[in-house]
């Protein structure tokens, strides 16, 4: 049961109107910042998001396009060659350079960077020091020593270590040790620095450069190998993977070998300028001349998508077929060469 309030009762009193506008005075600034709070805290999460999201999205591929260079430059030369230093060894001290500190170490690169997502280029990199690792090693086995018995010099002995360094070893690598390392770059400069710390020494009389016709056919012989076990992948992945049109592998093997024909074609070019009195005596001008061409045709090579068809298809082709052919032709141009550097 209820009841009406009975009309004729007596009502409270009405508040002043000061206390009214008092009472509305102490909760109105709180009401209102507590309002414009909330609404700021939506509006940041509304965008912020967004912006984040914008952020992330692009951080990737506009990286990665910024940093992805592949420099295939024919005409990429040393500077600053002084007489009576190496041309080939000053080459390769420039492209460590060039490919260490001008344009970035990729291989490197741990995944949370633009150039982790690269797969071309590393590839590339790897194949250029690959050659390097391979022309260290030579020079100190064979034309920075006098003879087979005499002492390695040891500028070229720290700069071969450091050049076969593996390709792929960050500040941080849990597989390696659990402490911060030396990265692959800063191996690749230190032999970088050895290379150049030599030919001074070499300009100065107090280094050996051995230019013997049995030292470069020795050299020769060994680029050639690595180019045919380069051959023997190349055509173990066509008889595998020939007519996939999702072989995600076959652009690691094209760029690998293109990062190798290309250095090894910048390290013979200059080769014939430090043995130019031997290839002259030889006859071998023509034929050396014919070999630094082949290596550069091979080493130009730069599809927009690397395919690895059938090899007698119609529509597709198959590039791994088409850079095996240069290479195993310029193999077979250094075999000759060689051949005549025995007789």
């Amino acid at each position: 049961m209820t009841f009406d309030p009975d009309p004729a009762a007596p009502q409270p009193p009405p508040r002043p109107s000061r206390w009214r506008f008092w009472s509305g005075m102490r909760t109105w600034p709180w009401r209102r910042a507590g309002s414009a709070a909330a609404t700021g805290s939506r509006w940041i999460w509304r965008w912020g998001w967004r912006v984040l999201l914008v952020i992330v999205l692009l951080y990737y591929p506009v990286g990665a396009l910024i940093v992805h260079n592949i420099d295939d430059d024919p005409q990429f030369a040393a500077r600053g060659v002084t007489p009576g230093e190496s041309n080939a060894v000053a080459i390769a001290a420039d492209l460590v350079t060039r490919e260490v500190d001008v344009h970035s170490w990729t291989p490197m690169l741990p995944f949370f960077t633009p150039a982790g997502i690269l797969d071309n280029m590393p590839n590339f990199q790897r194949g250029i020091m690959a050659a390097l690792g391979r022309f260290s090693t030579e020079l100190m086995d064979q034309l920075g020593r006098t003879r087979g018995s005499s002492q390695t010099d040891r500028d070229l002995e720290q700069a071969r270590g450091f050049l076969n360094e593996q390709p792929n070893v960050w500040i941080w690598q849990p597989s390696v040790s659990i402490w911060p390392s030396a990265t692959s770059a800063q191996k690749y400069r230190a032999g970088r620095d050895k290379l150049l710390s030599y030919n001074k020494r070499l300009a100065a009389g107090q280094a050996v450069f051995e230019r013997r016709a049995d030292n470069l056919q020795a050299l020769l012989d060994r680029i050639a190998n690595d180019h045919g076990s380069d051959s023997a992948v190349i055509d173990q992945h066509i008889v595998e993977q020939a007519g996939n049109l999702f072989d995600t592998h076959c652009d690691d093997i094209f760029y690998f070998n293109k990062g190798r024909l290309y250095a090894n074609y910048l390290l013979i070019r200059e080769l014939g300028k430090d043995f130019e009195p031997i290839i002259r005596e030889k006859g071998l001008t023509n034929a050396w001349n014919a070999t630094v061409e082949t290596f550069r045709v091979a080493a130009q090579l730069h599809p927009w998508v690397v395919w690895n068809g059938y090899p007698d298809a119609l529509l597709i082709p198959n590039h791994l077929a088409a850079q095996g052919f240069y290479l195993l032709r310029a193999r077979t141009q250094l075999r000759e060469i060689t051949a005549i550097l025995l007789r």
